[in-house]
Formats: C-alpha cells, sequence, structure tokens
C-alpha cells in the first residue's frame, strides 16, 4: 500500500482543493479494511476519490483520502450471462477496452471515459437515451467494506434493500472496492452530428428522442444554431477517418474553442460574440465505431458545471425560461447548454428516481465567474422538480433534498447501520445528510 501525506489535492477543473493528512493507495481489499478500522481507532474522516472529475467537494478530505488507483481491472467475466465483475478504480476508458477483449460492451456510457467505475456509478453518472438508464442500472453486484470495517457482498437478491440504497451512494455507506455489471454483446453505433434551429429542435424534441437510441443536443447562449448527436445501433464497418476526428475533436472542439474561450475570459464583453461563432462551426458528419470507442469525447478546454434533472416532459419550457432569462440577466456566458434524455429507475438516490427524465447542464468557463448565472438557472431546475446532479455544482442541502427524495429516510437509516461512527460524513457530506 502507498502512503503519502501533505499533498494538496485538486479536483479536475480546480473548483475544489484539499490537503489530506493522509492519502493511501490500496492494493487489495485486505488493506481498504484496515483503512477503514485505522480510521475507526483514531476517529478520522475517510473519503474515497476516483478521478476527481467532480465539481463539488463530494471527494475532498483534509483528513484520510483513499484513491483505488491500484484496483483496477477485471476481476471475472461470465460469457454466456454477460457479466463482469471489475475492481473499483478501473477507469471508464480501461474498462471499455477490456470489456471490447471479452466480445462485451456496456449499454450505455456517459461522455467523458476518464472517470473511475464506482465514482461514475456512485454519482449517478449518465449518458442519453430515452430507453437507457444511468450507469447505477447497469449494476447487478457490489462488493463494499462498510463503515465498521465489514466486506459485504451485496445483491439485489442478498440485500435487496441495502443494494437500491449502495447503487448510488456518495461514497457514504462504504468503500467500494468491486463493481458486477451487466453488459451486451459488443456492438457499432453510428454518430451523426448536425446543426438545426433550436426552435425547430425543441418542436421535434419527442420524434428525435423517440427514433433513436441516443439523441442529445447542445445549445449556445444567444445564438440559434444548435447541435443535434444521434447514435444508432450498425452493422456498418468502423470509419477510417482518424486525421478528421482529430481536426475535429482536438483541434476544433478543443484547440479552437479554448482559443476563443480565454478570449472571452480576458475580454468578457465578447462573450456573445463567441457564442455565436462557436454555434455556427459546430462540426457536421458522421463516424462508425464500437460504443465505448464513440460514447466519449475528449475534454482538453476545463469549466465548471452545474446539471439538473427534471422530468422529461419539461426539457422545452425550462429551456424556453432559460433562454429568457439569459437576454433578461445578460450573463456573460459562451458555453454550450448539454441537454440529454434517460430512462427513470428505482434507485433510491437517483435523481431519475421514479421518472423518465431530462437532463439540462449549464457551463461557464475555468476562470470566468459562474456564482450569478449558475444560480438563475437553477432556480428555473427547482421551479420545475429539479434534482441535482451529485457531481456536478448545485446549492442545495440535506433538508431541501429530503424533500426531492421518496426515499431518503429509508436511505439514512441504512447509512446509520453501515456507517454508525459517520467516518465517511466530511463537512461536505454532512451539509448534505445531516
Amino acid at each position: 500500500m502507498t502512503i503519502s501525506s501533505g499533498k494538496t489535492w485538486t479536483n479536475w477543473s480546480g473548483s475544489v482543493q484539499a490537503t489530506p493528512a493522509k492519502a493511501v493507495f490500496p492494493r487489495s481489499i485486505e488493506e481498504v479494511v484496515s483503512i477503514v478500522r485505522e480510521c475507526l481507532r483514531e476517529g478520522r474522516k475517510l473519503r474515497v476519490v476516483g478521478s476527481g472529475h467532480s465539481f463539488t467537494a463530494i471527494a475532498a478530505s483534509n483528513d484520510m483520502l483513499v484513491s483505488l488507483d491500484e484496483l483496477q481491472g477485471i476481476v471475472s467475466v461470465d460469457p454466456e450471462g454477460q457479466t463482469a465483475a471489475v475492481w473499483a478504480g478501473t477507469k471508464l476508458k480501461l474498462l471499455g477496452e477490456l470489456l471490447f477483449e471479452q466480445g462485451l460492451g456496456q449499454q450505455n456510457m456517459g461522455d467523458i471515459d476518464v472517470q473511475s467505475i464506482a465514482g461514475a456509478v456512485s454519482t449517478g453518472t449518465h449518458g442519453t437515451g430515452r430507453e437507457l438508464g444511468n450507469l447505477a442500472t447497469q449494476v447487478v453486484g457490489l462488493t463494499v467494506v462498510t463503515g465498521t470495517g465489514e466486506v459485504v457482498e451485496c445483491t439485489p437478491e442478498s440485500h435487496p434493500e441495502w443494494f437500491k440504497a449502495m447503487q448510488i451512494s456518495l461514497g457514504v455507506l462504504g468503500v467500494i472496492v468491486q463493481v458486477k455489471l451487466k453488459l451486451r454483446k459488443a456492438y457499432k453505433l453510428e454518430y451523426r452530428s448536425s446543426r438545426m434551429p433550436l426552435a425547430s429542435c425543441l418542436q421535434q424534441l419527442p420524434r428525435l428522442a423517440t427514433d433513436n437510441r441516443h439523441f442529445e443536443f447542445y445549445w449556445f447562449p444567444y445564438a440559434d444554431p444548435c447541435q443535434i448527436k444521434l447514435m444508432n445501433i450498425t452493422e456498418k464497418p468502423a470509419s477510417e477517418r482518424k486525421m478528421w476526428d482529430h481536426i475535429s475533436d482536438v483541434w476544433i472542439e478543443n484547440t479552437l474553442f479554448g482559443l476563443l474561450s480565454e478570449i472571452s475570459r480576458k475580454v468578457p464583453g465578447t462573450s456573445k460574440w463567441v457564442s455565436r461563432l462557436s454555434a455556427s462551426q459546430v462540426p457536421v458528419g458522421s463516424k462508425v465505431n464500437y460504443s465505448h470507442r464513440l460514447f466519449a469525447t475528449q475534454r482538453l478546454v476545463r469549466f465548471n458545471e452545474m446539471e439538473y434533472n427534471l422530468p422529461a416532459e419539461a426539457m422545452k419550457p425550462v429551456i424556453e425560461e432559460m433562454r429568457a432569462e439569459q437576454k433578461r440577466g445578460r450573463y456573460r456566458v459562451h458555453f454550450p447548454i448539454e441537454c440529454r434524455y434517460a430512462k427513470g429507475d428505482d434507485i433510491w438516490l437517483s435523481p431519475a428516481h421514479g421518472r423518465d427524465s431530462a437532463y439540462i447542464a449549464v457551463h461557464m468557463y475555468k476562470g470566468m465567474p459562474h456564482e450569478d448565472y449558475f444560480a438563475a438557472m437553477e432556480r428555473i431546475f427547482l421551479r420545475h422538480g429539479g434534482r441535482p446532479h451529485w457531481g456536478k455544482m448545485h446549492s442545495l442541502q440535506a433538508e431541501q433534498l429530503k424533500a426531492l427524495y421518496p426515499k431518503w429516510e429509508s436511505f439514512a437509516e441504512v447509512r446509520e447501520k453501515l456507517d454508525p461512527e459517520r467516518i465517511f460524513l466530511t463537512d461536505y457530506m454532512q451539509k448534505l445528510f445531516v
């Protein structure tokens, strides 16, 4: 087990920093157990960090910080049952390739693949698709070291209520060390990107969401065109367009947009112009590849983000209110707004609990003030029954969150059983749960 101390940790966007008294990198379940027991003996607080891709202090700790980077890879595979048990620290990009070698793939993924599987599951990370749930809905088993130091093999059959709590737990029930996933045969997707006036997109939302396995769109503040992204299963051969893909994914969507973002940061009055220029230049085209190589896109331009889950039918009216508020408030923002769909589920702390959902994410370039803009958008989301993404910025605390989740009290009862000494409740986590 590797141990370090005194080094400052920061999340991906730079919005959160911490200096853990002790940072540990266990290489086995037994070492995780010993870390938990040390925290119990010494009265320490413990948080587990994946890739630091959350925009809140959910993974931060000034006491004990545990990284599962040394616990990566596949533990076992059942090709016939199409399941695989994997180490919790496995990064999604690596996981996609390892599963592909076994002829398997995930049903759905988000648009970033640098997170660990445990971190992505625990925060309710999702992709897009009206008939597809978030990543936690793919989980059929979890191995967890609880706050008492006990190792629990948790499945829907062995612990039906604990399982629903553990699927999305924000790391307050224990340290997830292994994740068992329900998979499918590896498959290819055809990706298509196009531009469309936002008004036309909003009128066609039901058709676009129903007719495509994956549908998402990006619209830009103060601009008319939006980017439509569609993906559907295909038997076509994989595209051989590495040079153009590099130009599109790296040069246009990252390097060029990064330069424009710096202009906007240094001269905030140019934000509206930058937004309109960016909207007019979104890449148009198509490509085919295996699913795990198409779901994710590179994110080299850093930003802060707020994302809310809403009832699926709220997508259009919420966007119309957002547009009106942007016009009224004249916010200096050029980053696009990302809009996706997801199927409802019965996971206790899932933002999609009990409803088919829309997700709307707002972004602000790193270094530009986001507080007023995010607060204004959050007020709109909350008026429409919004629930925040657990890994994105929001202002809600325990009492407000309790009102949004029908199984909140049930989750709290499980939390008290599995972490009676509250070793996983740092100051930030206490604001969410106590």
